[in-house]
Formats: structure tokens, C-alpha cells, sequence
């Protein structure tokens, strides 16, 4: 796992606690921005999956030759 999926979790986190707060108070402002670093934090994420399954095919690819 590389550090775009551990920093994409942790903004998904970070977006459902300011979602949840901002529905608490009624300040949809705050909601949407919790929304906004959820999206953020799945993008982040998949790009790291997609880091990680290209150096897996790369470190297959090496150990064939």
C-alpha cells in the first residue's frame, strides 16, 4: 500500500467527520466540504491502487526475466 491510499483514506475520514458535523449544526456549507474531501479521498485512493498495480505488474514483469 502506498502513501495515496493511506493519505486518501485518512481525507475520506477527515470528509465524513466534517459531513457529519455539518448536518449536526445545519450548516450545509460545512457538510458540502466534508463531501467535497470525501470525493478527494477516493480519487487519491484509486490513484494509489492504480500506483500499486502498476509496480506489481512491473516487479512481475522483472521476476520473469
Amino acid at each position: 500500500m502506498n502513501e495515496d491510499r493511506v493519505k486518501g483514506a485518512v481525507e475520506q475520514a477527515k470528509g465524513k467527520v466534517k459531513e457529519a458535523a455539518g448536518k449536526a449544526m445545519g450548516d450545509e456549507k460545512l457538510k458540502r466540504s466534508g463531501q467535497a474531501d470525501q470525493v478527494a479521498g477516493k480519487v487519491q485512493n484509486t490513484v494509489g491502487g492504480i500506483k500499486d498495480a502498476v509496480k506489481d505488474a512491473q516487479d512481475s514483469n522483472e521476476d520473469r526475466h
